[in-house]
């Protein structure tokens, strides 16, 4: 197999510490690069859209919980790992741009429902067919077994490896 810079980086330092078992180095160092390439990818696939990678975020979510693509802001700061404060924020710049819309939760006068807008919908299924196909692009070198198996694996070391993993 073709080696890369990560190969060299460990050969170095077998050369200077060869006791040292460098092996989950290598692995973490790996995904890290592929993490910053993979958000470039990401970012990339969202410009003709004039999308920002966060704008996406929320409006999956909200896409993802099927009709009427709602949820309430405190649900919709949940499914995206961000505080109430960061929430506001975006929905104010989705709303701006006729994205989503805010309306009073009926049941509790405290609470704002977001919702999608027909433009909300069309963007983000748009944008999530340019995000499979990136996505595809990136894995290209893996059949469907391998990436499989890479699922598989990545899954076990977020449930096992990191109590403090980032959701997604």
């Amino acid at each position: 197999m073709k080696k890369d810079v990560v190969d060299d980086i460990l050969g170095q330092w077998s050369d200077q510490k060869p006791e040292l078992d460098t092996a989950s180095l290598g692995v973490v160092i790996r995904i890290i690069s592929l993490s910053r390439a993979f958000l470039r990818q990401a970012t990339d696939a969202l410009a003709p859209l004039d999308l920002e990678l966060f704008e996406y975020d929320v409006l999956s979510a909200l896409r993802r919980q099927g009709r009427p693509y709602a949820l309430p802001a405190t649900g919709l700061a949940r499914e995206t790992g961000l505080s109430s404060g960061a929430m506001t924020n975006r929905i104010d710049k989705l709303e701006l741009r006729g994205l989503v819309v805010r309306e009073a939760d009926k049941s509790d006068r405290r609470a704002v429902i977001v919702s999608l807008t027909d433009a909300g919908q069309r963007a983000i299924d748009e944008a999530i067919q340019l995000r499979l196909h990136a996505a595809d692009e990136s894995l290209r070198g893996l059949n469907n077994r391998e990436r499989n198996e890479l699922a598989k694996l990545l899954r076990k070391t977020r449930l096992t490896g990191m109590d403090d993993a980032e959701e997604v």
